[in-house]
């Protein structure tokens, strides 16, 4: 039996996905501690939802690998899917940043993903390594927001979850852009990415482009199905001895974790 295993902090989108696991029979358990009961450890179904923090600290010990896209892929992506100039590089060399950018860790919240006037906003180095890769991209405004859970290179749910930088949720079936949001959608390489991965799309400027990549088992599902999110998240977040070949180069390093 698949057991998916959630942090201790309540969200929509969790209790979404542990109403959808039990409706088709698997076992849900919510880790009240920063620690793994020894029956939890390396369960040969476990899969997990939880922030980058939390998944970091609980995965070696639930034996889980955790999917994620490279550092660097949306920099890598052709400027035409972007509309914006990115760069990766490290928190040091953004501090010297002298205009205005928004600038953010590639793949957890190690500090706020917003615009900074210039690097000097950014956290020092008694915050943050200096060696911390982060995205550097011009400042561009979307029209509208739109979340997609992808697997195995096609999108399998999504959401509208902003207009004009507010919230406003909606699932993409009922948007009138959605034929476009899905076009634009299969442009990209889905070599680049993960099995299961999640992409932001947004329009901008009367096009579409690339907002970013996060990781299935830490995004929140807007209007998305449930049941078509929990798909991607138990791909995204399994025992690593079921990791898929081609996903090997996707695992996200987790920490060694000290108990003391």
């Amino acid at each position: 039996m698949r057991t998916l295993f959630l942090s201790p902090r309540i969200t929509a989108t969790g209790k979404a996905l542990a109403a959808a696991a039990v409706r088709r029979g698997m076992r849900t358990r919510t880790l009240h501690d920063w620690r793994v009961l020894e029956e939890f450890r390396d369960v040969p179904g476990g899969s997990l939802y939880a922030g980058p923090l939390f998944a970091d600290a609980m995965a070696g010990e639930l034996g889980l690998g955790l999917l994620e896209a490279p550092q660097a892929w949306l920099a890598a992506l052709p400027r035409e899917l972007t509309a914006r100039q990115i760069e990766l590089t490290t928190v040091a060399e953004a501090r010297a940043l002298r205009r205005p950018a928004f600038v953010k860790p590639p793949n957890d919240k190690s500090f706020p993903a917003r615009v900074y006037p210039d690097g000097s906003g950014l956290p020092g180095p008694d915050a943050v390594d200096d060696d911390t890769q982060v995205l550097v991209s011009d400042i561009v405004t979307f029209t509208a927001e739109y979340r997609l859970f992808l697997l195995d290179g096609a999108v399998v749910t999504g959401s509208r979850y902003a207009v004009r930088g507010e919230l406003d949720v909606a699932p993409l079936e009922r948007d009138p852009c959605r034929e476009q949001v899905l076009a634009f959608a299969a442009r990209l390489d889905p070599a680049g990415l993960p099995s299961a991965i999640v992409v932001d799309l947004g329009s901008v400027d009367g096009g579409w482009a690339v907002v970013e990549a996060n990781a299935a088992w830490a995004s929140g599902h807007y209007a998305c199905d449930e049941d078509a999110v929990l798909d991607v998240v138990l791909r995204a977040a399994r025992p690593r001895g079921q990791v898929l070949a081609r996903d090997a180069g996707f695992l996200r390093h987790s920490p060694s974790v000290v108990r003391r």
